[in-house]
């Protein structure tokens, strides 16, 4: 009898939520054959048999969370062990990618000066464990031989913030006569019916929005830069576009298309903008060669961030072609990991809902975000002479630490330059 156990299926997965199983007890199961949907905090994604034989028993039924490594079905291979005979692991803690076919990673040791064992770490991990006094030796690693990597004490480093610096002074005695007549605590109701409020189940990927965006939202210190262009000669060039497109049957270019290759241009001429900082106990920063345009997508399971990989390098009408898909595959839950992994820049557009102006949170590990308002016509000076041309507005949100004001100005004035004058975008 062989357990199928939760596996990990990104980089950020802590936990995983079965969606749809394809597989049913009974069913035989041949090499290769999809077991189950299974819905991570980013996609959902297939997963498919390592080992042949007949599905016996289902342990997380549809719609139920189970942590990586945890058992979450029997697969009978003829051995001839009973489902009830495997031993009582207990609630699993196992972190490490577990396939029914491949055997546990044993994590690696060193053998240290007194004769004992400790387990090996990444050296971001020794350096944040010795800052905060993490206990290593209770942490299964993730990494390559079991090496222990950042994502496996974010929960220890997450105790040890929450952990009060000092002990606070003990409170002083409530005196009988003011306990006597101190109301009772307001117990909260399990329903509203006052306001009709339901409860509703928060799916994995909003789950992870709200962890992810706090923490930036909260450790990160955002610097705001807006700037305004005339877009008059954009929207005149992706009409002449999509004009010539159409004739030749093929798909026309957005707004948002020209914008995330004008980005890309920018960040190509301002190299110290796309770059990722670790955090402040970090001493260096990744300036980074490539140029990955993440596109924020309100899919209707929360906010998912596709990456257009080295964007610099692509025509206009590559890159539409490369988002629609993307969009269409997120709002299907369809994307891989590797598609939205390795952004190095974020841009978030609702000009389309009409929102002129916002600012945006930064998508760790990133530096940088911009986020573009519509483009609209408004009173506007052409020469000697008031008219109405089509003006855009966009705000790029900075990681203060490694990006000052001066730097975050100089990439808005190349960007305001490509947008009024777009054929540099196309050349």
């Amino acid at each position: 009898m062989i357990e199928i156990k939760m596996p990990r299926l990104s980089d950020t997965m802590a936990e995983g939520a079965v969606s749809t199983w394809r597989k049913h007890p009974g069913d035989t199961v041949e090499v290769g054959d999809v077991l189950v949907e299974i819905e991570t905090d980013k996609a959902v994604m297939e997963y498919e048999a390592y080992q042949a034989g007949t599905l016996a028993k289902i342990l997380v039924p549809e719609g139920e969370n189970a942590e990586i490594g945890a058992p979450i079905a029997l697969l009978d291979d003829g051995s001839g062990q009973a489902a009830g005979s495997l031993p009582d692991q207990g609630p699993s803690t196992e972190r490490t990618v577990v396939t029914s076919d491949a055997p546990a990673i044993t994590p690696t040791v060193s053998v240290g000066a007194n004769g004992g064992t400790r387990q090996i770490a990444s050296p971001l991990v020794r350096k944040l464990a010795r800052e905060n006094h993490l206990d290593l030796s209770h942490v299964t690693g993730s990494g390559p031989g079991g090496r222990i990597i950042r994502a496996d004490i974010n929960g220890l480093l997450a105790n040890a913030t929450a952990a009060p610096a000092v002990v606070p002074a003990p409170t002083p005695p409530v005196p009988p006569a003011v306990a006597e007549t101190a109301a009772p605590a307001l117990a909260v109701p399990e329903t509203d019916d006052v306001r009709g409020s339901r409860s509703v189940p928060i799916s994995n990927v909003r789950q992870v929005i709200a962890r992810r965006l706090s923490a930036s939202a909260r450790e990160v210190p955002h610097f705001y830069v807006t700037a305004v262009a005339d877009a008059e000669a954009l929207m005149d060039l992706r009409a002449t576009l999509n004009a010539q497109l159409t004739e030749a049957g093929r798909g026309k270019v957005s707004v948002n298309d020209l914008l995330i290759r004008a980005c890309a241009l920018a960040l190509r001429e301002h190299p110290d903008v796309n770059v990722s900082y670790a955090g402040d106990t970090s001493t260096t920063m990744l300036v980074h060669d490539r140029v990955n345009i993440g596109v924020a997508v309100a899919a209707e399971s929360g906010l998912i961030v596709p990456v257009i990989r080295d964007a610099d390098t692509k025509t206009v009408t590559q890159i539409g072609t490369e988002a629609k898909n993307l969009v269409a595959l997120a709002n299907e839950r369809k994307l891989t990991p590797a598609q939205v992994a390795g952004g190095t820049f974020t841009i978030s557009n609702l000009g389309m809902f009409g929102v002129e102006h916002f600012t945006a949170i930064i998508n760790p590990p990133e530096s940088a975000i911009l986020a573009v308002g519509a483009t609209t016509r408004e009173p506007a000076a052409a020469g000697d002479a008031i008219a109405l041309r089509y003006r855009l507005r966009y705000t790029l949100s900075v990681d203060h630490r490694v990006i000052d004001g001066a730097l975050a100005a100089r990439f808005l004035g190349t960007l305001t330059k490509l947008i009024e004058t777009p054929w540099m975008i196309v050349a």
